[in-house]
């Protein structure tokens, strides 16, 4: 019993790990599909996923692995989106309030090419975006207590560019008296 593996792949109690045997091309293929099944994924990201399976498994096929091929019957089929993706992801990221060029960077390391990453912005939506992440980290009109700390208005500063957030916005919202003088901005008063 003290060999028997639980079903994660895991031994129960100090036996060896179970080595998978190498991958054929159903054995990618299903790996494949059972990834794009549970992640939004892009095509470059299945690829390095693959990649790495076949890196810790081996290959038993004769000729070179269909990385290629796979993703890009993948993406023919629908399964595999990098447009979708994009749009997905900079939903999310704009709604937790990151800012267009944390955005962009982090489609560019998913591997979302320009033309799917669609377009910036607009200045009202990129100080909304802002405004939203001033409002979750309490910074600026939304601090508890309105600091005049030079260092403390540096470090709110440094917090909205690390987000993403052009420097103007972020000037412009950590420059706010109040509350309602932030919103302001958005409806341009």
């Amino acid at each position: 019993m003290d060999d028997e593996k639980q079903g994660n792949g895991r031994p129960k109690r100090g036996g060896e790990r179970r080595v998978s045997p190498p991958l054929d091309e159903v054995g990618l293929r299903d790996l494949a599909l059972h990834y794009a099944a549970r992640f939004a994924t892009t095509r470059l990201k299945l690829l390095r996923y693959l990649a790495r399976k076949l890196k810790e498994r081996g290959w038993a096929g004769d000729q070179p692995a269909p990385l290629e091929a796979l993703a890009d019957r993948l993406a023919e089929l629908g399964y595999v989106n990098d447009a979708v993706f994009a749009a997905m992801k900079s939903r999310a990221m704009a709604a937790r309030g990151l800012g267009h060029r944390r955005v962009t960077e982090q489609l560019h390391a998913a591997g979302v090419g320009e033309a799917d990453r669609g377009e910036a912005p607009d200045e009202q939506a990129a100080l909304a975006t802002a405004l939203a992440f001033a409002r979750r980290k309490r910074l600026g009109p939304f601090a508890r207590e309105r600091s005049d700390d030079p260092a403390a208005r540096q470090k709110a500063l440094a917090a909205m560019l690390r987000a993403g957030h052009a420097m103007g916005v972020a000037r412009a919202i950590l420059a706010a008296r109040s509350v309602a003088e932030a919103e302001a901005l958005i409806a341009g008063d």
